[in-house]
């Protein structure tokens, strides 16, 4: 018998082939597997999921939440994005994580280290972690956050595009950024504010990275056109009513 089926056999017993494939096409038919999916990978994991709610294009965030799951999280991947939070600064050595998405085998994660905002894309964990680095940061109120345009597919669709981090509506930090198109994990690990849950997006700090010395007032995904500069005119307006 040839149970690794390492010999091909076809030529040499065509009735068998025949029957076989009758009977696979039966068997098929009566457990309910035709038609059959022929999309490769990369199709399967980016075709978006039945959801008991619209599409949308802006999301908002807030501290001291459960995680969400990726499956009804924002969903940036394939296209531009933007992310915007609303900060206020109380302690010099503020730190911590403001908004993570992903895992060590793939995310990105907007925080403050060393005084610093930081913006890290882990692509699929493969090293060198793509990182924007802002100057450093005294207390007070600010709009942080990123843009990253999409300007094109990679060899492998990943999307190839540029970022630039934003401290208020100044570029403090831009550069080249690859993203990944197929999810960052198949359970786990959500969408978090003010923490980090699971494996850390970044080797830059470890989970869970809980933000301490200000507050998050909230934190917008968005996967519209309209430019960050625009959206953080909306955000300032927040701070207006105090």
């Amino acid at each position: 018998m040839d149970r690794s089926e390492s010999t091909d056999l076809a030529a040499k017993y065509p009735d068998k082939l025949k029957a076989l494939i009758q009977r696979w096409n039966e068997e098929a038919e009566r457990n309910l597997v035709l038609p059959l999916d022929d999309r490769n990978a990369t199709e399967i994991l980016g075709t978006e999921r039945p959801t008991a709610e619209p599409p949308r294009e802006t999301y908002v965030y807030y501290p001291r939440t459960s995680p969400v799951p990726e499956g009804v999280a924002v969903n940036a991947r394939g296209r531009s994005y933007k992310i915007l939070a609303d900060v206020e600064i109380t302690d010099p050595d503020c730190s911590g994580v403001i908004f993570a998405h992903g895992s060590r085998f793939g995310g990105h994660s907007l925080f403050i280290k060393d005084k610093k905002l930081h913006y890290v894309y882990n692509f699929l964990g493969i090293p060198p972690e793509q990182a924007f680095v802002g100057p450093e940061l005294k207390p007070g109120k600010y709009t942080l956050g990123m843009e990253f345009t999409r300007e094109k597919a990679g060899e492998y669709h990943e999307s190839i595009g540029s970022t630039k981090l934003f401290v208020n509506d100044k570029v403090v930090a831009e550069g080249p950024m690859r993203a990944q198109v197929g999810k960052f994990t198949l359970s786990g690990d959500g969408l978090c504010v003010g923490r980090d849950s699971g494996d850390a997006v970044s080797h830059a700090y470890q989970s869970p990275g809980t933000f301490k010395g200000g507050t998050i007032l909230g934190v917008g995904v968005s996967t519209e056109k309209a430019q960050y500069l625009d959206l953080e005119k909306v955000a300032a307006a927040a701070y207006a009513v105090d």
